[in-house]
């Protein structure tokens, strides 16, 4: 306001704004602030956040964080039903899940209930996945699951965007996954399965032994330092959508 010019009151300038369409005013407050010095003594409470994927051995939610800002790969040396409740419970939290396989009409009942792809999943062939446009906004699951070799991926994993592949037993490509892995679900195999694993994933014997005799819907969840046996455990839409939990499809 230049030196001439008259003095206005708050109630008349605020009257003035109304006339000229700028919005009501809002409420007046003392403004907020810390010191450099005071940064440090704030905390922001920061829980697990991902899909619930089961329980522990304590009957605790287990919970796998999907989407992430680097590159996440995941094995899971199992059962296709395992995989699509993952797949079904990423896609309930909003990640967009593009699933790579040979058998899509194992698939395509959890797309039509999901809307027909509309609404979050979509079915490609083998070799057939386009590039999917990950952001943090827009966070991608791909699953593959291409049988006991699959081939090199054209969509690979990286920032926002996990891969979850599926073995349905101990193949010859299978350490090689494994180790480009950052986390391994195995499931029940067999005894000379369990023992390549074993030497594969460095497991202990007690690890080992219990592999054959995994119930369904139990799987071993190993990265490099950490173990933990999770039970799935379906809702009632997921079982009349996917059944009852089972290690062969």
């Amino acid at each position: 306001m230049g030196r001439g010019e008259p003095q206005t009151s708050v109630p008349e300038r605020a009257r003035e704004l109304l006339r000229h369409g700028f919005g009501l005013i809002g409420p007046r407050h003392p403004r907020h602030s810390v010191t450099v010095d005071q940064l440090d003594t704030l905390a922001l409470p920061v829980a697990d956040d991902g899909v619930v994927i089961g329980v522990d051995a304590e009957s605790r939610p287990a919970v796998l964080g999907l989407n992430r800002p680097l590159p996440y790969d995941v094995v899971l040396i199992g059962g296709l039903w395992t995989v699509q409740v993952i797949a079904l419970r990423a896609a309930a939290t909003g990640t967009r899940v593009a699933v790579e396989t040979a058998r899509a009409q194992a698939w395509m009942p959890m797309v039509h209930a999901m809307g027909g792809g509309q609404n979050g999943m979509a079915v490609y062939d083998v070799g057939r996945v386009p590039p999917l446009g990950a952001s943090a906004g827009t966070p991608v699951l791909v699953v593959r699951d291409c049988g006991m070799r699959p081939p090199r991926g054209r969509v690979a994993s990286g920032p926002w965007q996990s891969v979850l592949t599926l073995l349905p037993y101990v193949s010859p490509v299978a350490p090689r996954l494994v180790r480009q892995a950052r986390l391994v679900g195995i499931q029940r195999v067999s005894p000379d399965e369990a023992t390549e694993l074993g030497r594969t994933m460095a497991l202990t014997r007690a690890e080992m032994d219990s592999l054959p005799g995994l119930s369904d819907g139990l799987t071993l969840w190993c990265t490099d330092r950490d173990r933990q046996y999770v039970m799935t455990q379906p809702t009632d839409a997921e079982t009349g959508l996917l059944g009852t939990p089972r290690r062969m499809d």
